[in-house]
């Protein structure tokens, strides 16, 4: 008879699952199906497990054991998919840097998770010495890459990867400005692949087309649940809207991806080409960040929903997904529904439940949820309190039980997609030696949804607008660089009685001011 502790771990092994287990289970089931298209590139999924089994075996001949961290510095491309899935393969975890980035947030975010490797394009073999990580060991894509991928064997690693293993580490801001670490562990990569599938009704073999960036939670989730699903993942480096128009033209995907920003811009283009797509299910995403005439038209030109979703790097898709505005439709409200697969509350001060009708602060917890923030015990403690990942979102619950987005519970600008906080921007400005303060506020903008404007008081009165920009532009990806500087006298800054800077008072007097 077998122990019980022994046929306890017995049971528990037989029910773990890897990402690179299912992939690899297409390439068996269905070895010629296409896997990856990366411009003139395409491979199948028996070319995929080959590759990756390789480009893990690749990873552990430095040394590296499960959990290290291998940093990822790349465009769009097959490459870094592959090293994503190679990863899922070999327990180690993939920290995707964002490229944009400046020196010092790029240097922060490499620091952070200590890789013992790098992944690099060449064309960031400059950047990274200029930040001070020429001696990392690292792996160049291209030549570089392949040479190396055929020293290895193709076959299966057989290893037992546990699910709760680290598979990625995608970097999200945080209070203080800079990027925090979110790791994602295999088990939830492989939920919101589920949650995201049974949401959006997703077939098994469909069409992705990744084109936001890679280290983006809307271009990685996806493209991996796909290789999950046995669909084809057509990479595209960036929004390219004549590529990406030929592609719905050509292909059925249920989901088109399109973010704040380019959703107008990308409605016209499609009209003026005269393109019918083959067929989208879904397009579009955050759309309380879209001009909802823009909402109207995208949808109107694709003949499909538009995806009325509200997640984030740290939950995936859920918490509140489950719900579109049908085509051709300008909402006079963005309701949410709850998502599936996840439970939320919306809680007080006190982490109390609120009422229905009064706004409380999004608290969710499910298999789709992130592990924390990378050796960050101080935001987990905080952000994690009771057992529920508390979002710093404001959210209110209508009497149908719908949900309505209200605000952050900390200030923040959300431009294009991308989260931006004023107190990074405000630091890179209080370092000039002549800025005794400043203060960033958020600008409504018909396009980015919301941009930065800064208001700065001199501590001498030669400086000049194009100075701060020049020094903008050195520390600050171009998206979190002031679109606006206003000089201001201290006494002029509105403050409340302890003190403080009433931004809303400043937004006002933008608003004022056209």
């Amino acid at each position: 008879m077998i122990p019980m502790n022994k046929a306890n771990d017995l049971i528990r092994r037989s029910s773990q699952a890897s990402v690179g287990g299912f992939i690899s289970n297409i390439a068996i089931s269905h070895p010629n199906r296409i896997a990856i298209v990366d411009e003139s590139r395409k491979i199948n999924y028996q070319e995929l497990d080959n590759r990756t089994n390789q480009f893990a075996r690749l990873l552990l001949s430095h040394g590296l054991e499960t959990g290290d961290r291998v940093a990822i510095l790349a465009k769009n491309c097959q490459e870094y998919l592959e090293a994503e899935v190679a990863a899922a393969k070999s327990g180690l975890i993939l920290a995707c840097l964002n490229w944009r980035l400046g020196n010092r947030e790029l240097k922060h975010c490499i620091s952070l998770v200590e890789p013992k490797l790098i992944i690099a394009q060449s064309s960031f073999k400059g950047a990274l010495a200029d930040i001070g990580f020429s001696d990392t060991p690292t792996i160049f894509i291209g030549t570089d890459l392949d040479k190396h991928l055929s020293q290895f064997e193709a076959s299966s690693l057989a290893l037992d990867i546990d699910p709760e293993t680290g598979l990625l580490i995608l970097y999200t801001s945080g209070t203080t400005g800079l990027p925090k670490g979110a790791l994602i562990s295999q088990r939830a990569m492989m939920a919101r692949s589920m949650a995201t599938s049974s949401q959006f009704e997703i077939p098994p073999m469909d069409n992705f087309i990744a084109w936001p960036p890679m280290y983006h939670m809307a271009a990685t989730d996806q493209a991996l649940s796909t290789l999950m699903r046995g669909g084809s993942v057509y990479v595209v480096d960036g929004y390219q809207p004549a590529r990406i128009i030929k592609l719905v033209k050509e292909l059925p995907t249920r989901h088109l991806i399109l973010m704040p920003g380019m959703v107008g811009d990308f409605a016209q283009r499609i009209v003026k080409s005269g393109v019918t797509p083959k067929g989208i299910g879904l397009c579009g995403a955050m759309a309380d960040l879209v001009p909802k005439a823009e909402i109207a038209a995208a949808t109107k030109a694709l003949n499909a929903p538009f995806a009325n979703t509200f997640g984030a790097t740290e939950t995936g898709l859920v918490p509140a997904t489950g719900n579109s505005i049908p085509i051709g439709v300008m909402p006079e409200t963005l309701s949410k529904e709850q998502s599936l697969f996840c439970e939320l509350r919306l809680v007080d001060a006190n982490d109390e439940d609120v009422p229905v009708g009064v706004p409380g602060e999004l608290a969710v917890r499910g298999p789709t949820l992130f592990s924390g923030y990378w050796n960050n015990d101080a935001a987990n403690l905080e952000d994690f309190r009771g057992g529920w990942f508390h979002m710093g979102d404001v959210l209110r619950r209508n009497a149908d039980g719908t949900l309505d987005y209200v605000d952050r519970v900390k200030y923040m600008i959300k431009s294009g997609g991308e989260n931006i906080y004023p107190a990074e921007i405000e630091m890179v400005l209080q370092s000039h030696p002549h800025v005794a303060e400043a203060i960033v506020v958020k600008k409504p903008d018909e396009k980015w949804s919301e941009v930065p404007v800064a208001f700065i008081v001199r501590s001498d009165d030669s400086l000049n607008k194009a100075a701060l920009m020049d020094l903008c532009k050195k520390d600050l990806s171009g998206y979190k660089r002031p679109k606006e500087i206003h000089f201001i006298d201290a006494q002029s800054l509105p403050r409340s009685t302890t003190g403080k800077v009433q931004r809303h008072v400043l937004e006002e007097r933008l608003f004022e001011c056209g």
